[in-house]
């Protein structure tokens, strides 16, 4: 399910089919699936790095998979507004060096936009701590504790 906002763009909604498919299925061994969905010319940022470039994203991404187990999305309803979209996910995520390879759950929310049928543009916004460091030994626990505790 989709919300969209102004005029819709009707290569929109197959695009981010295809964009919630890749993620449900990326791992290190199949990354060149990357530009069925990405346009050559991509920009992508996220808490922990951004690239330019296709082959930048295909780097990028071949080390934050390098350690995954399983790496699964559950998305939720995408807004939609002319040629861009705001999708909120949840990650479901096992990588041998967090957690002891034990599942963790992270929230964000991807921003694309889509041009000539490809994502061009991409950002992911996430919070970096839940995802490292309160998953690391002894910090994370102070972490967690100090978060408990500041609210």
């Amino acid at each position: 399910m989709k919300i969209e906002v102004g005029c819709p763009n009707s290569a929109v909604p197959a695009t981010l089919e295809a964009f919630k498919t890749l993620f449900n299925q990326l791992d290190k061994g199949n990354l060149n699936k990357l530009p069925a969905v990405y346009s050559k010319d991509i920009r992508f940022q996220d808490p922990l790095g951004a690239v330019e470039g296709l082959d930048a994203l295909t780097h990028y991404f071949a080390g934050a998979y390098s350690n995954v187990i399983s790496c699964q999305f559950v998305f939720e309803e995408a807004v939609v507004q002319d040629s861009f979209a705001t999708i909120p996910w949840v990650m479901h995520l096992r990588h041998k060096r967090i957690r002891g390879g034990n599942e963790i759950h992270v929230a964000g929310i991807s921003h694309v936009a889509v041009k000539c049928g490809k994502i061009c543009y991409h950002r992911d916004y996430f919070d970096a701590g839940q995802l490292l460091y309160e998953n690391l030994p002894v910090i994370g626990g102070v972490i967690r504790w100090v978060k408990g505790h500041a609210g």
